[in-house]
């Protein structure tokens, strides 16, 4: 206590002293009292300097802070009460400080924001303007006289519908992201078999597998249900993109391989593994952002909307799951994320 008075009370309890001491002197020397109430004098003076320096600074202190708050216009100045406000300089400096600490943080925040809108804008118009223009060439090729020849008017109708198809996806996926960003897609949580579920999935794209010469298939015979509660719709979606984007980069004749294993507090954890390409460590943390591809070329190419991944953690980060990523170059990659197990 006496450690927090000296540090709260230095200026108005020294200067209490001083005024005391000089009213005092003055007194006794031209004023012959008696020696009890000399004391009583003294005693007086200095409580009542000291509550009137204390209050006087403390108000100065607190009109000067909340003038500064509001001229900066960032902080409101209702938020600094006056039971924050003391003569210690030292308290003062360190809330100032923290406050300068966490708008640094803030705007920190902001430009990354900034960065990333930027980055952001910029491919979208990227991944909406090549298919678009592909389609304009094509159309404007066939009206310049290519429409009187059957087969590159066949040809190309469909390459054009190839972009209009990749509009198309990347439109909606854009509009599924954006749902789930602001809550308006609201999950629809169920009890299902998962195995039954992956099954469906695997007869989905087995055209498209055998295509790449891709095997699906489980990591061993699953003889029992292995019953998930969650949207089903959304994680048959998640299965989806991570088996396309699989196949996409496995190697010709290669394997994804679908394993369930039991975890601790009623979750289970299903991994897509494969035997691709894999992907460097430095291009992992940027996997589910919009629009990244790890190779930009080849996965274009392929086709989709380049918004898989970014879809596959915004539902699941909706059913408050987690994702994680394995890969080596050249050995292949893992995808696994957890969902709540039911009896």
């Amino acid at each position: 206590m006496v450690r927090i008075f000296k540090k709260t009370y230095k200026f108005a309890f020294f200067t209490s002293i001083l005024i005391t001491i000089i009213l005092s002197l003055i007194n006794g020397i031209y004023f012959f009292v008696t020696y009890s109430f000399y004391i009583s004098e003294v005693i007086i003076v200095f409580l009542v300097s000291f509550f009137i320096i204390q209050y006087r600074v403390e108000n100065f202190i607190y009109k000067r802070m909340e003038k500064i708050y509001d001229d900066v216009s960032l902080l409101d100045g209702s938020t600094l009460g006056r039971q924050k406000i003391t003569t210690n300089m030292e308290t003062l400096t360190k809330e100032v400080e923290l406050f300068a600490r966490n708008k640094k943080l803030e705007i920190e925040a902001l430009k990354i924001r900034e960065n990333y809108r930027r980055e952001f804008i910029g491919n979208v118009s990227h991944e909406l303007k090549t298919p678009l223009f592909t389609v304009q060439g094509y159309i404007e090729t066939l009206l310049d006289g290519a429409l009187n020849d059957e087969k590159i008017r066949e040809k190309y109708l469909k390459r054009a519908k190839k972009g209009v198809e990749r509009l198309t996806y990347i439109i909606k996926d854009l509009d599924m992201i954006t749902k789930l960003e602001v809550g308006e897609l609201h999950l629809e949580k169920e009890t299902f078999d998962i195995i039954d579920l992956i099954e469906n999935v695997f007869e989905s794209l087995e055209m498209k597998a055998s295509k790449n010469l891709i095997s699906l298939t489980f990591n061993k015979k699953y003889q029992n249900p292995i019953w998930v509660k969650a949207d089903k719709d959304r994680i048959q979606q998640v299965l989806s993109n991570l088996i396309v984007n699989s196949i996409k980069y496995s190697i010709n004749k290669g394997t994804t391989e679908l394993s369930i294993e039991n975890l601790i507090m009623n979750k289970v954890l299903i991994r897509v593994t494969d035997n691709g390409e894999g992907i460097n460590n430095d291009q992992i943390p940027r996997l589910f952002e919009r629009f990244y591809r790890v190779d930009k070329s080849g996965s274009r190419e392929q086709g989709g909307s380049g918004l898989g991944l970014s879809i596959v953690k915004h539902i699941l980060d909706a059913h408050n799951e987690k994702i994680y990523v394995e890969s080596q170059i050249g050995i292949g990659s893992e995808f696994s994320f957890t969902l709540e197990k039911t009896e």
